[in-house]
C-alpha cells in the first residue's frame, strides 16, 4: 500500500502530460476516435512511460503539486499545438486557393474538427491524414511524446523558459513558418489564376462587349480544376517535407523546454 500511494503521484504528473498532448494533437484528437479508445491508449502509454522511469523519487501532494501538473499540462499542450499549427499549412493552402478559384463563399463542416473549413483545404486535409497514416507518422507522434521526458523530465524548468521567452519566440517563429509553407503550396494554382484574371482585366479594356463577371467564374473554375489535376502527383513529396519540417520544429520546442542548445530550424 505505500508503494502504490508512492506511485500515484508521479503517474498523475505522467498521465496530465499525455492526456493534455492527445486532447491537441491532430488525427488523434479528432472526433471520429472513440473517447474509449482515447482513454485506454493514455493509459497504457503512461504505464509504459511510468514503467521506464521507476519510482526513483517520492513526490507529495500539496500545493507545489498543483503547479507541477499545470507544468506537465502545458508541456503536452504546447507539444501538441505545434503538430496541428502544421497541420493548419493544408487548410490555409485550401482557403487561398479557393479564394482565387471561387469556392471562398462554399465551406463544408470538416468531420475530423467539427469546423467549417474551405472545400478545397478539406480535400487536401483528407489526403493529408491518408498519406500522414501511410507514412507511420502517428507512430512517431506517440513516439515523440514518450521520448519528451528524455529531453524534458518531470523536474523541469518548463516555467522559467516561458518567462525568459525562448518557447514564445519558437512559436512565433514556426507561425511565420506555417504561413510561408501555405503560400508555397498555394504559389502555383494562385500565380495562375492571378495571371487569369489580369489577363481577363485586359480582355475588359480591348473588348468590353465582353460580359467578364459571366466569362470569367465558368474560366477560373476550370483552370483551377486542370491546374488541381496536374499537381496533385507532387502533393507526396510536398506533405512528406511537411511532416519532416513539423517533426524537426517538435524536436527544437523539446530542445528548448530541456535547456539544450538548439540549432536552426529548417
Amino acid at each position: 500500500m505505500p508503494t502504490i500511494i508512492q506511485a500515484i503521484p508521479i503517474f498523475l504528473l505522467i498521465f496530465c502530460r499525455i492526456t493534455s498532448f492527445f486532447v491537441v494533437v491532430p488525427i488523434l484528437s479528432s472526433r471520429n476516435i472513440p473517447m474509449m479508445f482515447k482513454v485506454g491508449l493514455t493509459v497504457f502509454i503512461s504505464l509504459i512511460i511510468f514503467a521506464t522511469l521507476g519510482m526513483e523519487k517520492s513526490m507529495p501532494i500539496d500545493g507545489v503539486y498543483v503547479l507541477l501538473i499545470i507544468r506537465e499540462m502545458l508541456i503536452g499542450i504546447i507539444l501538441g499545438f505545434l503538430a496541428y499549427l502544421f497541420f493548419t499549412v493544408v487548410q490555409t493552402a485550401g482557403s487561398f486557393m479557393d479564394m482565387q478559384i471561387g469556392f471562398s463563399m462554399a465551406s463544408v463542416i470538416d468531420p475530423l474538427s467539427g469546423a467549417s473549413t474551405p472545400m478545397l483545404g478539406n480535400l487536401k486535409y483528407m489526403i493529408a491524414v491518408l498519406l500522414f497514416l501511410s507514412f507511420d507518422g502517428h507512430h512517431y507522434l506517440i513516439r515523440a511524446i514518450i521520448d519528451s521526458y528524455k529531453w524534458v523530465p518531470i523536474d523541469n524548468a518548463l516555467f522559467s523558459r516561458i518567462y525568459e521567452g525562448q518557447i514564445s519566440d519558437f512559436l512565433f517563429k514556426s507561425l511565420s513558418k506555417m504561413f510561408y509553407l501555405s503560400f508555397q503550396l498555394a504559389a502555383p494554382i494562385v500565380a495562375a489564376l492571378f495571371l487569369t484574371d489580369l489577363g481577363l482585366g485586359l480582355l475588359t479594356r480591348v473588348a468590353p462587349q465582353f460580359n467578364i463577371f459571366v466569362i470569367g467564374a465558368p474560366l477560373k473554375m476550370i483552370l483551377g480544376f486542370f491546374l488541381l489535376v496536374i499537381i496533385f502527383p507532387g502533393l507526396i513529396s510536398q506533405f512528406q517535407q511537411l511532416f519532416g519540417t513539423m517533426f524537426d520544429y517538435m524536436e527544437q520546442m523539446l530542445h528548448i523546454m530541456g535547456g539544450s542548445p538548439q540549432t536552426t530550424p529548417k
